[in-house]
């Protein structure tokens, strides 16, 4: 058990789970990190849990497939039994791509249906499930955050068919979700990063490339400043104002005077993406 606040990040191996269980390291939260992979051995999963102790938090690695409910049930059962039934914040960001993803370089037709399965089956059900669970611990405390990882693609076309059906579906949960929980004390958001610099793209800046896909590199968002927004998010007493709103990280942080790791303000893409109101 520890006096610190207590955080869930789903699929924290790598880019945006990595970065936002390291900034709710370096704010002293506990954070559990979830990812498919063996626990133990040294791996991805083990070195973000010992970076988030490092910052000052405390990280424990935790194996799921987010395919399982039984593996989620247990997960949030061994968080429950270890920290007197306290949860406060679950991140929502676990993805998994589809089979023999090339880059989305195929049309919808063109792909097997499976593609279903990562893409909805753990893109978005696999958040549903997560969010049960995690309602269940916050909600008799009174207290909490369920934050969803979601994308400009649900605005604009991106990637693929079924990557907008799921992040849409994702803004539309926690709309709805903070409708029924209105009065409880916990909030959901949803949220659009933009252009993340992960390790993908920095391979690509490394090489010299500028942009991708139009959008420039040089003032694309770390995976720290998202959990930067987040951790920010979670220290305002006033967070149920934005409850079931989806809120753009780079103008969330604005609001809050969040900057990224260089102290720079990314840009926000609401405009390339036509502009208007988010849920």
């Amino acid at each position: 058990m520890t006096d610190s606040r207590i955080a869930l990040v789903t699929g924290a191996s790598r880019s945006v789970g990595r970065g936002i269980a390291l900034a709710l390291g370096s704010h002293g939260w506990t954070v559990y990190v979830t990812a498919r992979g063996e626990v133990g051995v040294d791996g991805p999963l083990d070195e973000t849990a010992r970076s988030v102790t490092e910052r000052g938090g405390r990280g424990i690695a935790v194996q799921c497939d987010h395919r399982d409910d039984d593996q989620i049930a247990a997960l949030f059962a061994r968080i429950a039994d270890e920290q007197d039934g306290r949860l406060d914040l679950l991140v929502n960001n676990v993805w998994a791509a589809p089979k023999g993803f090339a880059g989305f370089t195929e049309k919808f037709w063109q792909r097997p249906l499976s593609d279903w399965d990562t893409l909805i089956g753990v893109g978005l059900r696999a958040h549903y499930v997560a969010s049960v669970h995690a309602a269940q611990l916050m909600v008799p405390r009174g207290a909490g955050l369920i934050a969803n990882i979601s994308s400009f693609g649900t605005r604009g076309h991106l990637h693929s068919v079924l990557y907008g059906m799921s992040k849409a579906g994702l803004d539309k949960m926690a709309a709805d979700m903070a409708v029924e929980l209105t009065g409880t004390g916990v909030s959901a958001v949803s949220l659009w990063p933009g252009l993340v610099k992960n390790e993908v793209m920095q391979g690509f800046m490394d090489r010299g490339l500028d942009n991708f896909q139009g959008f420039p590199l040089a003032n694309a968002e770390t995976p720290e400043f998202i959990g930067r927004v987040i951790a920010a998010l979670a220290d305002d007493a006033g967070v149920g104002a934005r409850s079931g709103h989806t809120l753009i990280t780079a103008e969330t942080a604005l609001d809050y005077g969040v900057t990224d790791l260089e102290g720079n303000q990314p840009d926000s893409h609401r405009t390339l993406f036509g502009g208007g109101p988010l849920y």
